[in-house]
């Protein structure tokens, strides 16, 4: 026979950034937990609104399954004395596990035999053990931050108020510190009748519905999402696309009314990042755009209840909202009085790092490093990338980056705008923060590029140069990010940049700072790092990991070339030449591995093949040099091709390894010359 069984624990209001996870947490806890106990069941689901957590066990069974369980004991010589009787160990071993020592069983293990212990472990009924069960599932939830109640010593996220826990239609008796589970649940905090007396599982979801609680956290979503689009079309508007604010405000509230709310139009004319950045950081509120995409004057917001008195929610929260708007009218209007010149100077007195100097000095080091690299790429107006480099970070001492720091950059470009300064300029400083994520915009203007890889390249060396670097998970200033974000940019924008120069060139600006680390070391270290970052980056894009081994293993640092070298591997290995290569370069490779010199002395050379070799060789080998020097790398790969002939016929009439030392000399050099020729696009010895 199965029966359900329901656990709920109640909370306070627990953080909706902890509810994903402590929801999958139960679940993947209570799985493990039954499983060990041989408990079967249909299913396990598991649900969270603010102020609960709920497993929901489908049919488990009513007993638990027999096992036979095997202990291994002593070894079986010391389990009998000399003459063969027990000895004190094997009667000590047969008393632990409640056996007589006849019951014992001799068994090999790794070769040697042991005395084993088996017994049959009679299953218990469910209802004895789930009480030990359930609570070892509460016991083993964890959290970013917990905390105690009253005076006692048990942790959760928020002070535990409940505990329901019912078998079918029994109750289970738990007892968590001074909360003992009941039959009964709570609803909606201030919409329910207080306590639903509960008389079985099954009626559980529907009574609390019935109570204004929408259990199922993904039915929640819904509700939440299709109540903002229809209320933002109601005024002719669309929501905001916003998963992560969806996310937040469903484990927010238990039974969801969306609203819509309004503000004086004067203020549209503060940036609307910085409308929108309020409305959602501090009142998690939806904006709503017109069918242009321009902000209205209007919000959406989600109220934790009825429809009930709406007209009284939806005044409080424009009130509230207001507040916020006016401060940002005031913060930009006082930032428009600014002289971002005299500001940049301020920046002395902001420390960037107490190794490094401040933001003011950090300033000079892009100036510097955006002419070395704009000097690198065609079309670039160096004052403009230099007026660029010297007001971005201006904004960091504006009253609105103060409120907001993760507008930075954003309200750069808008206080350049408003300062008159050109278009060019004002987009630098707003690309120069891209990417900021995983997945997000790239800077697409040629300024933007060369400003966001010089800030990037000078964060990387300068804490390189200082020993810092990402440790496990610890990765304080963000190095992880820059790099993915100089490999990407690279990638993507092509630039054509030395990237090892442009690290050397940020590490001599560095001149005036007491660095821990060599100009040698911190080049080497800050390449290997983003290299790191360039094979994850790759392999994302389906480029299969022998390959970019391979192309990683040769003598290759700039990413553009890599990603090339990769590209044109990948499609030559499925061309149908790739075999012949194979055979050309395995040939040369595995002979000439440990030889190192090139050299061959025509001279000496006996046989017609070798001497055929040596000719195609010397045609061969400028035609593959010329096409990967213009990263033609396809082409040069076809070349070697031409060699499979020669080759084969070299091996099938020569020995390589004559006894004559400048015979075999000749013959290694020859081959040297072919494996260092494949071996400049890649290792192919690493291809699978």
């Amino acid at each position: 026979m199965v029966k359900d069984i329901l656990l709920e624990i109640g909370v306070e209001e627990i953080p909706s950034a902890y509810m994903p996870k402590a929801i999958a947490d139960l679940k993947d806890i209570a799985e493990q937990k039954l499983n060990k106990a041989r408990l079967r069941y249909q299913s396990i689901n598991t649900f969270g609104t603010p102020r609960r957590l709920t497993l929901l066990v489908k049919e488990l069974d009513e007993k638990q399954e027999d096992a036979l369980v095997e202990n291994r004991g002593p070894k079986k010589s010391a389990a009998f004395d000399g003459e063969g009787n027990p000895s004190k160990a094997g009667l000590g071993f047969a008393r632990s596990q409640g056996l007589d020592f006849k019951e014992l069983t001799v068994r090999e293990y790794s070769g040697v035999e042991y005395m084993y212990a088996i017994k049959k472990d009679q299953g218990l009924l469910s209802q004895e053990v789930l009480p030990s069960i359930l609570t070892d599932i509460i016991q083993s939830l964890s959290f970013p931050k917990s905390m105690r109640w009253g005076y006692h010593q048990f942790k959760f996220a928020r002070p535990i108020r409940w505990l329901t826990a019912i078998y079918d239609d029994q109750l289970i008796e738990l007892k968590i510190e001074n909360i003992e589970s009941v039959m009964h649940t709570i609803g909606h905090r201030f919409l329910s009748n207080g306590i639903i007396e509960l008389k079985n599982v099954s009626h559980y979801r529907e009574q609390l519905k019935q109570n204004f609680v929408i259990l199922n956290q993904q039915e929640r979503k819904e509700v939440i999402s299709r109540q903002i689009k229809a209320v933002a079309a109601e005024v002719g508007g669309e929501p905001m696309d916003n998963e992560n604010l969806l996310d937040e405000i469903t484990y927010l509230v238990e039974y969801p009314t969306a609203f819509y709310g309004s503000f004086n139009p004067s203020y549209l004319e503060v940036p609307q990042e910085v409308l929108t950045t309020s409305m959602i950081e501090h009142q998690r509120y939806f904006p709503v755009f017109d069918k242009e995409g321009k902000l209205m004057p209007g919000f959406i917001g989600v109220n934790n209840g009825t429809a009930d008195n709406l007209d009284f929610v939806r005044a409080g929260n424009e009130r509230v909202l207001k507040a916020r708007l006016e401060d940002a009218l005031f913060f930009w209007n006082e930032d428009l009085k600014k002289n971002w010149d005299e500001v940049v100077e301020k920046l002395d007195s902001v420390l960037f790092h107490e190794k490094l100097g401040s933001v003011r000095k950090k300033v000079s080091r892009l100036q510097m490093n955006t002419a070395f690299i704009a000097g690198q790429m065609k079309g670039i107006d160096y004052k403009l990338a230099d007026r660029a480099a010297f007001l971005c970070k201006a904004d960091l001492l504006s009253n609105m980056v103060y409120e907001f720091p993760e507008l930075q950059g954003i309200m750069g470009r808008y206080y350049a705008l408003k300062a008159g300064e050109k278009a060019e300029i004002c987009n630098a400083i707003y690309e120069h923060y891209l990417p900021r994520f995983a997945g997000d915009e790239l800077p697409s203007s040629p300024i933007g590029i060369v400003l966001s890889l010089a800030e990037k390249i000078d964060h990387l060396t300068s804490f390189f140069a200082i020993g810092i670097k990402p440790s496990g998970s610890q990765d304080p200033y963000a190095l992880r990010r820059q790099a993915i974000g100089i490999a990407t940019i690279i990638l993507d924008k092509k630039p054509g940049i030395d990237l090892e120069k442009s690290i050397g060139k940020a590490y001599d600006n560095l001149a005036d700072e007491q660095l821990d680390r060599s100009r040698e070391e911190v080049i080497s270290d800050v390449l290997d790092f983003i290299h790191q970052r360039l094979r994850s980056i790759l392999q994302e894009r389906g480029y299969s990991y022998d390959v970019i081994d391979a192309v990683f293993a040769a003598p290759v640092k700039d990413p553009e070339e890599i990603e090339q070298r990769i590209q044109a591997i990948s499609n030559f290995k499925k061309s149908a030449m790739m075999e012949d290569f194979m055979v050309v370069y395995n040939r040369a490779n595995n002979l000439s591995k440990t030889w190192e010199s090139e050299e061959v002395e025509e001279t000496v050379l006996l046989e017609e093949t070798e001497i055929k070799l040596l000719k195609e060789i010397k045609i061969v080998c400028p035609q593959v040099k010329a096409s990967f020097e213009m990263k033609d790398y396809e082409t040069g790969l076809k070349a070697i091709v031409n060699l499979r002939p020669f080759i084969d016929a070299f091996f099938d009439q020569v020995m390589v390894m004559s006894p004559d030392p400048q015979l075999k000399a000749s013959r290694l050099g020859m081959l040297k010359i072919i494996a260092n020729l494949c071996n400049f696009a890649a290792d192919f010895s690493k291809l699978v």
